[in-house]
Protein backbone atom coordinates (compact mmCIF):
# COMPACT_ATOMS: atom_id res chain seq x y z
CA UNK A 1 0.00 0.00 0.00
CA UNK A 2 1.55 3.62 -0.84
CA UNK A 3 0.91 5.55 2.04
CA UNK A 4 1.30 9.52 1.91
CA UNK A 5 4.21 10.52 3.13
CA UNK A 6 2.66 13.53 5.43
CA UNK A 7 -0.72 13.23 7.60
CA UNK A 8 -2.42 15.79 5.47
CA UNK A 9 -0.86 15.84 1.80
CA UNK A 10 -3.93 14.30 -0.24
CA UNK A 11 -5.04 17.84 -1.18
CA UNK A 12 -1.34 18.84 -2.55
CA UNK A 13 0.28 18.14 -6.09
CA UNK A 14 3.68 19.57 -5.05
CA UNK A 15 5.90 18.57 -2.35
CA UNK A 16 7.20 20.77 0.19
CA UNK A 17 10.18 22.87 -0.25
CA UNK A 18 13.27 20.78 1.38
CA UNK A 19 14.45 23.30 3.33
CA UNK A 20 11.03 24.49 4.20
CA UNK A 21 9.76 21.17 5.65
CA UNK A 22 13.32 20.60 7.22
CA UNK A 23 12.92 24.40 9.23
CA UNK A 24 9.03 23.38 9.96
CA UNK A 25 9.69 20.32 11.73
CA UNK A 26 8.78 20.24 15.43
CA UNK A 27 9.99 16.74 15.95
CA UNK A 28 13.53 17.55 16.55
CA UNK A 29 12.09 18.96 19.79
CA UNK A 30 9.01 17.95 20.60
CA UNK A 31 10.02 14.02 20.84
CA UNK A 32 9.47 14.61 24.31
CA UNK A 33 6.32 14.07 24.03
CA UNK A 34 6.57 10.75 23.15
CA UNK A 35 5.25 8.96 26.40
CA UNK A 36 2.18 11.29 26.59
CA UNK A 37 1.38 11.20 22.55
CA UNK A 38 1.43 7.49 23.47
CA UNK A 39 -0.61 7.85 26.97
CA UNK A 40 -3.44 9.87 24.91
CA UNK A 41 -3.36 7.58 21.57
CA UNK A 42 -4.20 4.48 23.99
CA UNK A 43 -7.04 6.66 25.49
CA UNK A 44 -8.29 7.61 22.26
CA UNK A 45 -8.42 3.70 21.04
CA UNK A 46 -10.77 3.07 24.28
CA UNK A 47 -13.11 6.13 23.13
CA UNK A 48 -12.85 4.60 19.64
CA UNK A 49 -13.67 1.05 20.93
CA UNK A 50 -16.63 1.92 22.79
CA UNK A 51 -17.78 4.28 19.72
CA UNK A 52 -17.86 0.97 17.66
CA UNK A 53 -14.69 2.25 15.15
CA UNK A 54 -12.70 -0.63 16.84
CA UNK A 55 -13.27 -3.90 17.55
CA UNK A 56 -11.93 -5.63 20.77
CA UNK A 57 -9.09 -7.24 18.96
CA UNK A 58 -8.50 -4.15 17.29
CA UNK A 59 -8.01 -2.30 20.43
CA UNK A 60 -6.15 -4.86 22.00
CA UNK A 61 -3.69 -4.75 19.37
CA UNK A 62 -3.58 -0.91 18.86
CA UNK A 63 -2.44 -0.71 22.63
CA UNK A 64 0.24 -3.51 22.38
CA UNK A 65 1.42 -1.50 19.31
CA UNK A 66 1.38 1.80 20.82
CA UNK A 67 2.96 0.27 24.04
CA UNK A 68 5.88 -1.01 21.92
CA UNK A 69 5.90 2.50 20.52
CA UNK A 70 6.27 4.30 24.03
CA UNK A 71 9.75 1.82 24.82
CA UNK A 72 11.53 3.13 21.52
CA UNK A 73 13.22 5.76 23.95
CA UNK A 74 13.99 3.13 27.06
CA UNK A 75 15.18 0.70 23.68
CA UNK A 76 17.50 4.39 22.39
CA UNK A 77 19.18 4.18 25.97
CA UNK A 78 19.79 0.41 25.71
CA UNK A 79 21.63 0.76 22.49
CA UNK A 80 23.73 4.07 23.07
CA UNK A 81 24.56 2.13 26.41
CA UNK A 82 25.72 -0.73 24.92
CA UNK A 83 27.73 0.93 21.96
CA UNK A 84 29.66 3.52 24.56
CA UNK A 85 29.90 2.26 27.92
CA UNK A 86 27.94 4.24 29.60
CA UNK A 87 25.23 2.88 32.01
CA UNK A 88 21.65 3.45 30.54
CA UNK A 89 21.52 5.72 33.68
CA UNK A 90 24.30 7.93 32.12
CA UNK A 91 22.61 8.11 29.19
CA UNK A 92 21.54 11.92 28.70
CA UNK A 93 18.31 13.05 27.32
CA UNK A 94 20.14 14.56 24.43
CA UNK A 95 21.63 11.60 23.51
CA UNK A 96 18.20 9.18 23.18
CA UNK A 97 16.26 12.73 21.60
CA UNK A 98 18.83 12.60 18.78
CA UNK A 99 19.06 9.27 18.06
CA UNK A 100 15.46 8.94 18.23
CA UNK A 101 14.76 12.18 15.83
CA UNK A 102 17.34 10.72 13.30
CA UNK A 103 15.82 7.37 13.26
CA UNK A 104 12.80 9.24 11.56
CA UNK A 105 13.88 11.70 9.69
CA UNK A 106 10.27 12.25 7.81
CA UNK A 107 8.53 12.67 10.90
CA UNK A 108 7.21 15.80 10.81
CA UNK A 109 6.13 15.93 14.51
CA UNK A 110 5.77 13.57 17.25
CA UNK A 111 2.10 12.58 16.48
CA UNK A 112 3.33 11.54 13.04
CA UNK A 113 5.77 9.66 14.46
CA UNK A 114 3.69 7.80 16.08
CA UNK A 115 1.51 6.88 13.47
CA UNK A 116 4.61 6.28 11.60
CA UNK A 117 6.33 4.06 14.11
CA UNK A 118 2.70 2.35 14.73
CA UNK A 119 1.98 1.30 11.30
CA UNK A 120 5.20 -0.69 11.42
CA UNK A 121 4.07 -2.06 14.52
CA UNK A 122 0.74 -3.14 13.66
CA UNK A 123 0.62 -2.15 9.81
CA UNK A 124 -2.78 -0.52 8.20
CA UNK A 125 -4.59 -0.44 11.23
CA UNK A 126 -2.84 2.14 12.83
CA UNK A 127 -4.41 4.38 9.90
CA UNK A 128 -7.71 3.88 11.85
CA UNK A 129 -6.36 5.43 15.04
CA UNK A 130 -6.80 8.96 14.15
CA UNK A 131 -10.46 8.44 13.54
CA UNK A 132 -12.21 11.37 15.18
CA UNK A 133 -9.41 13.50 16.06
CA UNK A 134 -6.95 15.80 14.78
CA UNK A 135 -3.56 17.04 15.31
CA UNK A 136 -4.54 20.07 16.79
CA UNK A 137 -6.43 18.75 20.03
CA UNK A 138 -3.72 16.38 20.01
CA UNK A 139 -0.44 18.87 20.87
CA UNK A 140 -3.60 20.31 23.40
CA UNK A 141 -3.09 17.06 25.16
CA UNK A 142 -0.09 16.37 24.90
CA UNK A 143 0.79 19.48 26.71
CA UNK A 144 -1.35 19.52 29.44
CA UNK A 145 0.41 15.84 30.41
CA UNK A 146 3.70 17.21 29.81
CA UNK A 147 2.98 20.54 31.75
CA UNK A 148 0.96 18.48 34.64
CA UNK A 149 3.83 16.21 35.06
CA UNK A 150 6.75 19.11 35.05
CA UNK A 151 4.07 20.25 37.86
CA UNK A 152 4.37 17.43 39.67
CA UNK A 153 8.19 16.77 39.75
CA UNK A 154 8.77 20.59 40.75
CA UNK A 155 6.18 20.52 43.55
CA UNK A 156 8.02 17.54 45.17
CA UNK A 157 11.37 19.38 44.67
CA UNK A 158 9.87 22.48 46.10
CA UNK A 159 9.21 20.13 49.18
CA UNK A 160 12.82 19.21 49.28
CA UNK A 161 14.18 22.77 49.31
CA UNK A 162 11.81 23.74 51.97
CA UNK A 163 12.32 20.78 54.16
CA UNK A 164 15.95 21.63 53.63
CA UNK A 165 15.46 25.17 54.47
CA UNK A 166 13.78 24.12 57.74
CA UNK A 167 16.51 21.89 58.58
CA UNK A 168 19.18 24.55 58.72
CA UNK A 169 17.09 26.66 60.37
CA UNK A 170 16.78 23.99 63.00
CA UNK A 171 20.33 23.42 63.05
CA UNK A 172 20.83 27.57 63.64
CA UNK A 173 18.75 27.20 66.77
CA UNK A 174 19.07 31.08 68.26
CA UNK A 175 22.46 32.37 66.22
CA UNK A 176 21.13 35.45 65.47
CA UNK A 177 22.38 37.71 62.41
CA UNK A 178 21.84 41.49 61.40
CA UNK A 179 18.58 42.05 59.38
CA UNK A 180 18.93 44.79 56.75
CA UNK A 181 16.53 47.25 55.03
CA UNK A 182 17.59 49.46 52.34
CA UNK A 183 21.20 47.22 52.31
CA UNK A 184 21.77 48.90 55.42
CA UNK A 185 22.36 47.27 59.36
CA UNK A 186 18.20 47.56 60.47
CA UNK A 187 17.30 45.19 63.53
CA UNK A 188 18.92 41.95 64.40
CA UNK A 189 16.73 38.80 63.86
CA UNK A 190 17.44 35.23 64.01
CA UNK A 191 18.85 33.13 61.16
CA UNK A 192 16.21 30.87 61.32
CA UNK A 193 13.42 34.00 60.95
CA UNK A 194 15.38 34.99 57.85
CA UNK A 195 15.29 31.29 56.46
CA UNK A 196 11.88 30.82 57.01
CA UNK A 197 10.62 33.91 55.15
CA UNK A 198 12.68 31.98 52.27
CA UNK A 199 10.30 29.10 53.26
CA UNK A 200 7.15 30.96 53.07
CA UNK A 201 7.91 32.21 49.40
CA UNK A 202 8.42 28.58 48.67
CA UNK A 203 4.97 28.04 50.33
CA UNK A 204 3.54 30.75 47.98
CA UNK A 205 5.58 29.38 44.87
CA UNK A 206 3.90 25.97 45.90
CA UNK A 207 0.39 27.36 46.09
CA UNK A 208 0.78 28.84 42.81
CA UNK A 209 2.17 25.45 41.13
CA UNK A 210 -0.64 23.27 42.85
CA UNK A 211 -3.57 26.35 41.47
CA UNK A 212 -2.35 25.68 37.96
CA UNK A 213 -2.25 22.48 38.38
CA UNK A 214 -6.12 22.24 39.09
CA UNK A 215 -7.08 24.98 36.77
CA UNK A 216 -5.76 22.90 33.64
CA UNK A 217 -6.54 19.32 34.32
CA UNK A 218 -9.05 19.15 31.60
CA UNK A 219 -9.05 16.58 28.46
CA UNK A 220 -9.38 18.29 25.02
CA UNK A 221 -9.61 15.09 23.39
CA UNK A 222 -12.56 15.15 21.21
CA UNK A 223 -12.45 18.78 20.48
CA UNK A 224 -11.33 18.19 16.89
CA UNK A 225 -9.52 20.76 14.99
CA UNK A 226 -12.03 23.48 16.27
CA UNK A 227 -15.58 22.80 16.17
CA UNK A 228 -15.40 19.22 18.22
CA UNK A 229 -14.84 15.62 17.01
CA UNK A 230 -17.30 14.51 14.07
CA UNK A 231 -18.30 11.14 15.58
CA UNK A 232 -20.19 10.85 18.63
CA UNK A 233 -17.53 9.95 21.07
CA UNK A 234 -17.53 9.80 25.05
CA UNK A 235 -15.51 11.98 26.13
CA UNK A 236 -15.32 11.12 29.36
CA UNK A 237 -13.47 8.04 28.57
CA UNK A 238 -10.18 9.58 27.82
CA UNK A 239 -10.53 12.18 29.98
CA UNK A 240 -10.91 9.77 32.68
CA UNK A 241 -8.01 7.25 31.51
CA UNK A 242 -5.76 10.46 31.49
CA UNK A 243 -6.48 11.14 34.91
CA UNK A 244 -8.15 14.29 34.06
CA UNK A 245 -10.75 16.36 36.40
CA UNK A 246 -13.31 16.14 32.83
CA UNK A 247 -13.35 16.57 29.15
CA UNK A 248 -13.02 20.68 28.26
CA UNK A 249 -16.03 22.69 27.99
CA UNK A 250 -15.62 24.37 24.66
CA UNK A 251 -13.76 22.89 21.35
CA UNK A 252 -12.27 26.46 20.15
CA UNK A 253 -11.12 27.37 23.24
CA UNK A 254 -9.82 23.85 23.97
CA UNK A 255 -7.48 23.88 20.88
CA UNK A 256 -6.15 27.50 20.71
CA UNK A 257 -5.48 27.51 24.81
CA UNK A 258 -2.66 27.49 26.36
CA UNK A 259 -3.48 29.74 29.36
CA UNK A 260 -1.76 26.27 31.71
CA UNK A 261 1.56 26.86 30.01
CA UNK A 262 1.81 30.77 30.66
CA UNK A 263 0.53 29.79 34.62
CA UNK A 264 2.93 27.17 34.69
CA UNK A 265 5.47 29.96 33.13
CA UNK A 266 4.49 32.65 34.59
CA UNK A 267 4.99 30.62 38.57
CA UNK A 268 8.06 29.31 37.59
CA UNK A 269 9.57 32.65 36.41
CA UNK A 270 8.27 34.16 40.35
CA UNK A 271 9.75 31.13 41.81
CA UNK A 272 13.21 32.03 39.65
CA UNK A 273 12.75 35.40 41.27
CA UNK A 274 13.05 34.08 44.78
CA UNK A 275 15.81 31.55 43.93
CA UNK A 276 17.83 34.79 42.96
CA UNK A 277 17.17 36.64 45.95
CA UNK A 278 17.92 33.70 48.17
CA UNK A 279 21.06 33.56 45.52
CA UNK A 280 22.17 36.94 46.08
CA UNK A 281 22.10 37.39 49.73
CA UNK A 282 24.43 34.51 49.64
CA UNK A 283 26.72 35.41 47.68
CA UNK A 284 26.80 38.83 49.28
CA UNK A 285 27.04 37.26 52.86
CA UNK A 286 30.21 35.07 51.63
CA UNK A 287 32.27 37.64 50.92
CA UNK A 288 34.95 38.46 52.48
CA UNK A 289 33.51 41.84 53.64
CA UNK A 290 30.44 40.70 55.54
CA UNK A 291 32.20 37.05 55.95
CA UNK A 292 28.83 35.50 57.86
CA UNK A 293 28.52 32.45 55.68
CA UNK A 294 31.21 30.08 53.95
CA UNK A 295 30.00 28.28 51.20
CA UNK A 296 30.53 24.87 50.81
CA UNK A 297 33.32 23.37 48.79
CA UNK A 298 31.10 20.72 46.62
CA UNK A 299 29.61 23.45 45.55
CA UNK A 300 32.14 26.15 44.40
CA UNK A 301 35.20 26.44 41.81
CA UNK A 302 37.98 28.38 41.59
CA UNK A 303 40.15 30.69 39.77
CA UNK A 304 42.13 29.31 36.98
CA UNK A 305 44.15 32.58 37.19
CA UNK A 306 43.87 33.15 41.02
CA UNK A 307 44.62 30.48 43.49
CA UNK A 308 42.90 31.96 46.54
CA UNK A 309 39.82 32.10 45.20
CA UNK A 310 36.72 30.41 45.54
CA UNK A 311 34.22 31.54 43.62
CA UNK A 312 30.38 31.22 44.46
CA UNK A 313 29.38 29.28 41.07
CA UNK A 314 26.06 27.75 42.34
CA UNK A 315 24.90 31.37 43.20
CA UNK A 316 25.78 33.16 40.72
CA UNK A 317 24.37 30.71 37.91
CA UNK A 318 20.88 30.42 40.16
CA UNK A 319 20.73 34.10 39.48
CA UNK A 320 21.28 33.79 35.68
CA UNK A 321 18.81 30.63 35.47
CA UNK A 322 15.97 33.33 37.01
CA UNK A 323 16.47 35.24 34.11
CA UNK A 324 16.00 31.83 32.33
CA UNK A 325 13.12 31.47 33.53
CA UNK A 326 11.73 34.79 33.00
CA UNK A 327 12.46 35.15 29.37
CA UNK A 328 10.62 32.34 28.25
CA UNK A 329 7.86 33.01 30.65
CA UNK A 330 7.97 36.48 28.50
CA UNK A 331 8.36 34.74 24.99
CA UNK A 332 5.56 32.86 25.87
CA UNK A 333 2.91 35.71 26.59
CA UNK A 334 4.12 37.84 23.80
CA UNK A 335 3.70 35.05 21.77
CA UNK A 336 0.26 33.72 22.36
CA UNK A 337 -1.23 38.02 22.99
CA UNK A 338 -2.07 38.34 19.15
CA UNK A 339 -3.46 35.10 18.11
CA UNK A 340 -7.05 34.74 16.93
CA UNK A 341 -9.08 31.86 17.46
CA UNK A 342 -8.65 28.94 17.22
CA UNK A 343 -5.37 26.40 16.29
CA UNK A 344 -2.18 28.67 14.58
CA UNK A 345 0.83 27.15 14.38
CA UNK A 346 2.65 29.91 16.02
CA UNK A 347 1.84 28.24 18.69
CA UNK A 348 4.28 25.39 18.02
CA UNK A 349 7.00 27.86 19.13
CA UNK A 350 5.80 27.73 22.73
CA UNK A 351 6.71 24.33 23.33
CA UNK A 352 10.20 24.91 23.31
CA UNK A 353 9.96 27.70 26.40
CA UNK A 354 7.93 25.16 28.15
CA UNK A 355 10.53 22.43 27.12
CA UNK A 356 13.38 25.01 28.94
CA UNK A 357 11.40 26.19 31.81
CA UNK A 358 10.82 22.51 33.17
CA UNK A 359 14.40 21.66 32.58
CA UNK A 360 15.63 24.84 34.36
CA UNK A 361 13.72 24.32 37.12
CA UNK A 362 14.20 20.87 37.25
CA UNK A 363 17.93 21.14 37.30
CA UNK A 364 17.97 23.91 39.83
CA UNK A 365 16.00 22.18 42.27
CA UNK A 366 18.02 18.88 41.39
CA UNK A 367 20.83 21.08 43.77
CA UNK A 368 19.23 23.62 45.83
CA UNK A 369 17.68 21.12 48.34
CA UNK A 370 21.84 19.48 48.92
CA UNK A 371 23.65 22.88 48.99
CA UNK A 372 21.54 24.29 51.43
CA UNK A 373 21.62 21.80 53.77
CA UNK A 374 25.47 22.17 53.21
CA UNK A 375 25.38 25.79 54.55
CA UNK A 376 27.74 26.64 56.97
CA UNK A 377 27.24 30.05 59.04
CA UNK A 378 29.81 32.18 61.04
CA UNK A 379 27.50 32.83 63.74
CA UNK A 380 29.87 34.46 66.16
CA UNK A 381 30.41 37.23 63.66
CA UNK A 382 27.08 37.30 62.48
CA UNK A 383 26.40 37.77 66.10
CA UNK A 384 29.27 40.82 66.13
CA UNK A 385 27.69 42.38 63.12
CA UNK A 386 24.20 42.30 64.75
CA UNK A 387 25.16 43.59 68.17
CA UNK A 388 27.05 46.79 66.29
CA UNK A 389 25.55 49.64 64.81
CA UNK A 390 22.82 50.35 66.89
CA UNK A 391 20.10 47.71 65.63
CA UNK A 392 19.08 47.97 68.98
CA UNK A 393 17.74 51.45 68.82
CA UNK A 394 14.07 50.41 67.77
CA UNK A 395 14.42 48.42 71.21
CA UNK A 396 15.65 51.94 72.64
CA UNK A 397 12.68 54.14 71.45
CA UNK A 398 10.12 50.77 72.40
CA UNK A 399 12.09 51.10 76.27
CA UNK A 400 10.51 54.94 75.99
CA UNK A 401 7.47 54.18 74.58
CA UNK A 402 6.54 51.62 77.29
CA UNK A 403 7.93 54.50 80.07
CA UNK A 404 4.56 57.08 78.62
CA UNK A 405 6.80 58.91 76.26
CA UNK A 406 4.82 59.65 73.10
CA UNK A 407 6.53 57.03 70.37
CA UNK A 408 7.35 60.13 68.36
CA UNK A 409 8.80 61.87 70.95
CA UNK A 410 11.09 58.51 72.12
CA UNK A 411 12.17 57.91 68.10
CA UNK A 412 13.83 61.42 68.07
CA UNK A 413 15.03 61.19 71.88
CA UNK A 414 16.97 57.81 70.76
CA UNK A 415 17.78 59.27 67.43
CA UNK A 416 19.90 62.07 69.81
CA UNK A 417 21.20 59.33 71.27
CA UNK A 418 22.60 57.24 68.49
CA UNK A 419 24.48 60.92 68.08
CA UNK A 420 25.93 60.88 71.28
CA UNK A 421 27.35 57.45 70.88
CA UNK A 422 28.91 58.02 67.65
CA UNK A 423 30.18 61.54 68.68
CA UNK A 424 31.50 59.48 71.57
CA UNK A 425 32.05 56.18 69.27
CA UNK A 426 30.55 54.21 71.59
CA UNK A 427 27.22 51.58 71.33
CA UNK A 428 24.11 52.68 72.93
CA UNK A 429 24.95 50.15 75.36
CA UNK A 430 28.10 51.59 76.19
CA UNK A 431 27.13 55.06 77.25
CA UNK A 432 26.32 56.22 81.22
CA UNK A 433 23.20 56.47 82.13
CA UNK A 434 24.28 60.14 83.59
CA UNK A 435 24.63 60.74 79.65
CA UNK A 436 21.10 59.27 78.65
CA UNK A 437 19.33 60.69 81.48
CA UNK A 438 20.43 64.33 80.22
CA UNK A 439 18.56 63.46 77.32
CA UNK A 440 15.14 62.13 79.23
CA UNK A 441 14.94 61.02 82.60
CA UNK A 442 13.29 57.86 81.66
CA UNK A 443 16.07 56.31 81.40
CA UNK A 444 16.97 54.36 84.06
CA UNK A 445 19.07 51.35 85.11
CA UNK A 446 16.89 48.38 83.13
CA UNK A 447 17.55 50.30 79.78
CA UNK A 448 20.64 48.36 79.52
CA UNK A 449 18.67 45.17 79.54
CA UNK A 450 15.94 46.17 77.48
CA UNK A 451 18.70 46.70 74.45
CA UNK A 452 20.41 43.19 75.17
CA UNK A 453 20.41 41.68 72.39
CA UNK A 454 18.36 38.64 73.94
CA UNK A 455 15.27 41.65 74.64
CA UNK A 456 15.91 43.54 71.21
CA UNK A 457 14.54 39.81 69.53
CA UNK A 458 11.92 39.45 71.69
CA UNK A 459 10.53 42.65 71.73
CA UNK A 460 8.96 41.44 68.47
CA UNK A 461 6.76 39.44 70.40
CA UNK A 462 4.06 39.36 67.63
CA UNK A 463 2.73 36.64 65.25
CA UNK A 464 5.40 36.61 62.25
CA UNK A 465 7.93 38.52 64.33
CA UNK A 466 11.50 37.29 65.28
CA UNK A 467 10.88 37.07 68.98
CA UNK A 468 13.14 33.66 69.97
CA UNK A 469 9.45 31.57 71.16
CA UNK A 470 7.77 32.94 68.14
CA UNK A 471 10.46 31.54 65.60
CA UNK A 472 10.37 28.65 67.64
CA UNK A 473 6.70 27.78 67.21
CA UNK A 474 6.92 29.26 63.33
CA UNK A 475 9.38 26.48 62.73
CA UNK A 476 7.11 23.71 64.38
CA UNK A 477 4.00 25.31 61.97
CA UNK A 478 6.28 25.57 59.17
CA UNK A 479 7.44 21.88 59.25
CA UNK A 480 4.16 20.52 59.97
CA UNK A 481 2.60 22.73 56.98
CA UNK A 482 5.15 21.22 54.56
CA UNK A 483 4.86 17.70 55.85
CA UNK A 484 0.79 17.98 55.28
CA UNK A 485 1.67 18.67 51.87
CA UNK A 486 3.88 15.77 51.49
CA UNK A 487 1.25 13.86 52.49
CA UNK A 488 -1.34 15.38 50.15
CA UNK A 489 0.93 14.44 47.06
CA UNK A 490 1.41 11.21 47.74
CA UNK A 491 -1.99 10.18 47.71
CA UNK A 492 -2.95 11.80 44.80
CA UNK A 493 -4.52 14.76 46.18
CA UNK A 494 -3.98 17.73 43.12
CA UNK A 495 -6.15 20.30 45.19
CA UNK A 496 -3.44 20.86 47.45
Amino acid sequence: MNEPTKMWSGRFREPLDRTFEQWQRSFPFDWRLLSHEVAASQAHAQTLAAAGILSSEELEKTLRGLEAVGLRADNWAHRISASSGETEYEVSTQQVGAAIVASAPQAEDIHHYVELELTREIGALALKLHTGRSRNEQIATDMRLFVRGAIDFTLADLRSWMLALISLAEKSSAAVMPGYTHLQRAEPVLIAHWLLAYVAMLERDFSRFADARTRMNFCPLGSGAIAGATLALDRSIASNALGFTAPTANSMDATSDRDFMLDFAQAASTLGLHISRFAEELTLYATAEFGFVDLPEAFSTGSSAMPQKKNPDLTELARGKSARLLGASTALSTLIKGLPLAYNKDLQEGQEQIFDIAATLAGLLSVLPNFTRALSFRTEKMHHASETGYLNAMAAATYLSNKGVPFRKAHEIVGNAVRLGLDQHKELNQLPLTDLQNLSPEFSEDFFDAISIEATLNCHDVLGGTATHRVAEALTAAKSRVSHLTSRISQGDADV
